[in-house]
């Protein structure tokens, strides 16, 4: 076991530590036991990673007294629902699962998410570890606390900020992602960037070969600055009441695709990717930037292999109800966060509609 980094998200009572490094998966045992009261433990997996891993995290429970429920889903988005997250709380109680027992998410995102959200609500909450596998859950979901489930009618808005005891993120489970979902990933890595941190956009630009085959010391290098960024973040606004918001660059178009697009199209970081872009032509169109930024996005997303361009399949009227239903509007009005210059955004409130339909009407036409 090799710890390469440590962070800390500083929330006084409910601070916790990031650790990562290669091997963690054998001693994560050893590193949850201290944390919780409890020797019951759920551990939630899907069915990509569990036949790879779960054996290996059981195990190291085991070693420590845990008694140990792996609960297995199927992979995907579409697994992130309140049917799914009723089937494993009914796990939990058919097991006799205790105030002092813990949920243990070993996924990606959707992992995390899900079994974060069944950690939050099964008696009033009990201890939550998170074990990220997928690139795009290490850099971003798995850190900060936010849990959900999704609905029909829109991703992510049945849910809780949460925050797990521990993050752990294994590098050595990237080396079995496969090629898209590495890609995926990238997408939120290049949003730090343009968010908060110029130098770090370009420390992107200068190592896109090495980060592509997945470099030990540049995926680490990457995952931990992901990491920092988004912990100072939480730390400052765990709530999302100000400028935690400006982690979600992208997504208000992001997830109006997705959901379009019925999860059937787009990963996540796909879909944001588009976002990004299209966020940053809106943003030069208002004067807000000069349209160089939108290039070097743009540039970058594709260097990354990541589509900068909505899907013409999908209807436009579609994608907007979609972008309507997003947790992100306030009274009505969509909101966006826009550059005004790489690693530095602006929220907007009040965006026009009808500007952003002319926007995504262009990326329609055939």
């Amino acid at each position: 076991m090799t710890v390469l980094k440590e962070l800390e998200v500083a929330l006084e009572a409910r601070s916790y530590q990031i650790e990562i490094g290669t091997g963690l998966l054998e001693q994560c045992g050893e590193k949850i036991a201290p944390l919780v009261k409890g020797r019951q433990a759920a551990v939630v997996t899907d069915s990509n990673v569990g036949p790879l891993y779960s054996a290996m995290v059981q195990k190291s429970l085991e070693q420590q007294g845990f008694v140990v429920t792996v609960v297995t889903i199927p992979a995907g988005e579409s697994s992130k629902s309140w049917q799914q997250a009723e089937q494993i709380l009914t796990v939990l109680l058919e097991h006799r699962f205790h105030r002092d027992s813990c949920v243990i998410a070993l996924g990606g995102g959707v992992v995390g998410d899900l079994a974060g959200f069944v950690a939050s609500v099964y008696q009033r909450g009990i201890a939550f570890v998170q074990i990220p596998t997928s690139l795009l859950a290490q850099v971003d979901s798995s850190v900060g606390g936010k849990v959900a489930v999704n609905h029909a009618l829109g991703k992510n808005m049945i849910g809780a900020f949460y925050q797990p005891r521990l993050v752990l993120i294994d590098l050595d489970t990237l080396q079995t992602l496969e090629q898209r979902h590495w890609q995926n990933g990238l997408a939120e890595v290049v949003k730090y960037g343009v968010i908060y941190d110029a130098e770090f956009f370009r420390y992107l630009q200068q190592h896109t070969a090495a980060i592509l085959q997945r470099d030990l010391q540049a995926a680490a290098e990457i995952i931990a600055n992901c990491c920092r960024l988004k912990a100072e973040v939480v730390a400052l606004d765990e709530r999302e009441g100000g400028v935690r918001a400006k982690l979600n660059y992208g997504h208000t178009i992001g997830h109006g695709l997705e959901l379009a697009g019925h999860y059937q199209g787009y990963l996540h970081g796909e879909a944001v990717a588009v976002g990004m872009v299209l966020a940053a032509r809106y943003a030069a169109q208002k004067g807000m930037c000069d349209a160089e930024v939108e290039t070097e996005v743009a540039a970058l997303l594709r260097q990354f292999m990541l589509p900068t361009k909505a899907d013409a399949a999908l209807a436009l009227t579609e994608v907007m109800d979609s972008m309507m239903l997003d947790k992100k509007v306030q009274d009505g009005k969509l909101v966006f966060i826009l550059p005004e210059a790489l690693g530095r955004v602006k929220i907007i409130k009040d965006v026009s509609q009808e500007e952003i339909a002319a926007l995504l009407q262009k990326e329609f036409e055939v």
